[in-house]
């Protein structure tokens, strides 16, 4: 782990209460989707939407599989929110594309979730910058990787290498 008993216990408590926070605004935004009538997933894909996007970077952005998105995608456009256009060089491809209806949906969902998202920061503040700006530091530096351990080379029947 780390250097010391007090460094494991801090980063503990760090983690739990990330993940605590993370909770905490995910429910409010589940609550505020069914509010609206959408799935959690629905809810995600709409405030991901910013322009045509194909599907698969959805899936990328959902972290969840292409088929997945099949799914979600279809239930929206079903609604009226969203609608499939094909990609103009490559056929397989299909874009999704807020519709009118799906632009104001977003929005709306947008701001309800910021003006709950104000209310569970609000104990913060003055230092609210100054979490994202962590936050951010956190979220984008490049991923740990596992060491990658050497191994030996094999030896033959009579032992040699």
């Amino acid at each position: 782990m780390n250097d010391s008993p007090a460094e494991d216990q801090l980063i503990t408590e760090l983690t739990d209460l990330v993940f605590q926070a993370a909770g905490r605004l995910r429910q409010g935004f589940n609550t505020i989707a069914a509010e609206l009538g959408l799935t959690p997933a629905q809810a995600l894909a709409l405030v991901n939407l910013r322009g045509p996007a194909p599907m698969r970077d959805l899936a990328d952005v959902l972290s969840c599989d292409a088929s997945n998105v099949t799914g979600i995608v279809d239930a929206l456009e079903k609604r009226g929110l969203v609608t499939r256009r094909p990609d103009p060089s490559d056929r397989r491809v299909k874009h999704v594309v807020l519709t009118d209806e799906g632009t104001r949906r977003r929005d709306q969902l947008t701001t309800e979730a910021n003006t709950r998202s104000a209310d569970l920061f609000q104990v913060l503040a003055t230092d609210r910058t100054r979490l994202r700006d962590l936050l951010a530091a956190v979220v984008h530096q490049e991923p740990v990787r596992a060491a990658t351990v050497s191994q030996p080379e094999p030896e033959d029947a009579a032992g040699r290498l």
